[in-house]
């Protein structure tokens, strides 16, 4: 069965009727610009065909209950509550189970979204249950697709009117303040706003978009997601301290972000910080700089002219940002020595996925030289898979 009838059928068994309606959100790979998203720079990630759906209906309560199938039990709050509970006090686990927090802290950011755009509270309670083929702790962002899914789910049932980027900034403020999760806003963008065989140029501080056709089909090329198996998690200690970074060499430059740092700045920047911090701003602003090459090389001259970019901006984040791990460097290394006209991790790093962009004719050969690579260092076996941009979240029934 797929997500959605899985969805559906776990909504049954909870509610014991059929669901108003069913939602879905879309994981998303980022094809370049990483960390970049909370310094206010540009990113170019796409929706993919992995999703998470939402079946989800209405009550004759105030009470908001999630189920899901990766969860054993239900979890519920009464909707006046959520004030109470979010947002989660810094360094605080959230006060209901981990997976809970994302969909209750969307309906506690999604009603306070509402109450200050001047709309109605919401008036009845809802069930709403997910269900999900998005690998998790891949990289992939799962949590974003589960945000993205429950958040189409409650703007229609509620009609709180909301529209897609605002659904996005929803899901940031439920990442970063119900769950604790210091994220930016790139993956609930691509989330919301994915289009078929289009990558999202994202400027993260204006939340501009443009779409950039990806047309790895027709230039006879294949992204190929190699998911080290290694979990992550974005409310961890790694993540929140490569922000703080940032955060400290933005405040030595003077600037409100790095995104107004040049390449041109780097040498000032050298002089004024420490050498881990200055290799942390050296990622960010270099990486901006690889977005916008990647956007205007493929306008170009199309998906056959990135590869020299990711192997750059794998390079970086793995010397200067030091986001990668040694599963996800033999899985670039091993990609590009079979073939691969360009590789990279994408994601938080830590663990999670790489990506490689293969000639299609060669897709087998690079995994099974990936798969060889890794059962030669003792790694677990990879998986893999392709991905092509798909759409963005949305009501499916």
């Amino acid at each position: 069965m797929s997500a959605l009838d899985d969805a559906a059928a776990l909504f049954a068994s909870l509610a014991g009727r059929a669901p108003a309606g069913l939602w879905s959100a879309p994981g998303r790979v980022n094809l370049i610009g990483e960390h970049t998203d909370y310094n206010d720079g540009f990113v170019l990630p796409f929706a993919i065909p992995h999703r998470t759906a939402a079946a989800a209906g209405p009550r004759a309560d105030r009470v908001i209950r999630v189920a899901s199938t990766f969860a054993e039990e239900a979890v519920e709050i009464e909707i006046d509550r959520l004030d109470e509970i979010f947002p989660t006090p810094d360094g605080d686990a959230p006060a209901v189970a981990e997976w809970a927090a994302y969909p209750l802290g969307v309906a506690w950011a999604l009603l306070r979204a509402a109450r200050d755009a001047g709309g109605a509270a919401a008036e009845t309670g809802i069930d709403i249950a997910f269900a999900s083929d998005v690998p998790v702790g891949a990289g992939l962002s799962s949590s974003a697709a589960l945000e993205g899914a429950a958040a189409s789910a409650l703007n229609d049932l509620w009609a709180t009117g909301l529209d897609a980027t605002a659904l996005a900034r929803v899901g940031r403020r439920a990442e970063n303040e119900a769950v604790g999760a210091p994220t930016g806003v790139m993956d609930q963008m691509a989330s919301m706003l994915g289009a078929a065989d289009q990558a999202l140029f994202i400027d993260c501080r204006s939340l501009e978009t443009d779409l950039v056709p990806l047309g790895a089909a027709d230039a006879g090329l294949e992204v190929l997601v190699i998911d080290t198996r290694v979990k992550h998690a974005h409310s961890t200690g790694g993540y929140g301290e490569r922000r703080a970074s940032c955060e400290r060499g933005a405040a030595l430059m003077g600037v409100p972000a790095l995104r107004d740092v040049a390449v041109a700045d780097l040498a000032r920047a050298e002089k004024l910080m420490d050498d881990v911090t200055f290799r942390r701003v050296r990622h960010i602003v270099t990486e901006n700089q690889r977005v916008r090459d990647t956007v205007a090389a493929l306008r170009a001259h199309g998906a056959g002219a990135i590869g020299d970019l990711l192997v750059a901006s794998h390079a970086s984040m793995r010397d200067d940002f030091e986001i990668s791990a040694p599963e996800l460097d033999l899985a670039v290394e091993a990609s590009l020595e079979a073939g691969a006209i360009g590789a990279r991790m994408t994601g938080g790093g830590f663990g999670g996925a790489a990506i490689a962009v293969v000639e299609t004719a060669r897709v087998a050969d690079v995994g099974a030289a990936v798969e060889a690579a890794f059962a030669a260092s003792g790694f677990a076996s990879p998986h893999l898979f392709t991905v092509a941009p798909a759409a963005g979240a949305g009501r499916d029934s």
